[in-house]
């Protein structure tokens, strides 16, 4: 096997690990995944969006969390980068020099068209999905939202949209914590519909398959597995439209109190899962989609397939 990497994604709702190597077949091979919720985005939707010296402080204790881990598997170059939090805010050069000062790593920021692109490689890394040869891909970040076009597994088109589900929690809900409004979830659905129209993506109306990737959609298999005592690695991977449509129902009622008591939805993502939901159903609805396959092959998978190298 080759020399383990490590790569570290700072994302806006959480920071991610992955160790990886490639097997003796030349096949990349997880050796430690960890996930951290550390909601550095807070304040993401404003019109000057900055991170509050309460995100980096979770973010900063997140990041040394993670790099000691990644430090029992390799003692090589620890691949950092972020994405859409760190990118849009205006002291975003602040908090890379914080993590620099406090563990001299240096944090890459990734341009949205890197960060769709690298989304992509690493889904190619997914064996359960080597038969797709064309598709689409969504990716719900808390940030952003990726949307790319693949064609005999190459990318045609790939496109970052600022729909992450932090970012528009804040622009429309107005109270997280009260049962959701069906004014508000209405206005949100319209935005996403709006916004997928306005940035140029074409849907054929016999749709392609589509993949649907990110921590939401994780939790949605979560939800269900909980129900059933699986993990969700077991679950299925191919989540119906009428499940999501089913989901919403459930949590429309609820307050976020009663929402982070639902098994299988981590307490740190119950304010900004239904605004994630709605827009899994907008792109869903804009798309002439019914289902979407989901894949835990993400951009860390292909950062670290990149350093190390070709198969």
């Amino acid at each position: 096997m080759n020399a383990p990497v490590a790569v570290i994604d700072i994302g806006s709702n959480s920071i991610k690990l992955l160790v990886a190597t490639r097997d003796r077949m030349g096949n990349l091979k997880a050796l430690k995944s960890r996930t951290l919720d550390a909601r550095i985005s807070t304040g993401i939707s404003q019109a000057k969006p900055a991170l509050s010296d309460e995100g980096m402080t979770r973010g900063l204790g997140a990041i040394r969390e993670l790099l000691a881990e990644a430090a029992e598997y390799t003692s090589g170059k620890v691949h950092l980068v972020a994405t859409s939090a760190v990118r849009d805010a205006t002291n975003g050069p602040a908090f890379r020099q914080r993590v620099k000062t406090a563990t001299k790593q240096d944090i890459r920021v990734l341009s949205g068209d890197e960060e769709a692109n690298y989304i992509g490689r690493g889904l190619t890394c997914d064996p359960e999905l080597a038969e797709l040869q064309d598709f689409y891909v969504f990716d719900l970040g808390g940030g952003s939202l990726e949307y790319l076009s693949f064609k005999q597994r190459k990318i045609t088109k790939a496109i970052s949209l600022q729909l992450g589900c932090v970012r528009l929690t804040e622009k429309f809900i107005k109270d997280p914590a009260a049962p959701l409004l069906q004014a508000e979830l209405s206005a949100l659905a319209v935005h996403v519909r709006d916004e997928i129209k306005n940035s140029g993506m074409r849907f054929a109306i016999t749709a392609p398959p589509a993949v649907f990737m990110g921590g939401s959609m994780s939790t949605v298999r979560a939800v269900k597995g909980a129900r059933h005592q699986m993990k969700l690695e077991d679950t299925p991977a191919v989540v119906g439209i009428d499940t999501l449509g089913e989901m919403l129902e459930e949590l429309a009622p609820l307050t976020l109190a009663q929402r982070k008591e639902i098994p299988g939805l981590p307490a740190a993502r119950a304010d900004v899962f239904p605004a994630a939901v709605v827009t899994m159903l907008a792109v869903a609805d804009y798309a002439h989609l019914d289902r979407f396959h989901h894949s835990l092959y993400n951009l860390r998978w292909g950062i670290a397939a990149e350093a190390l190298g070709q198969s």
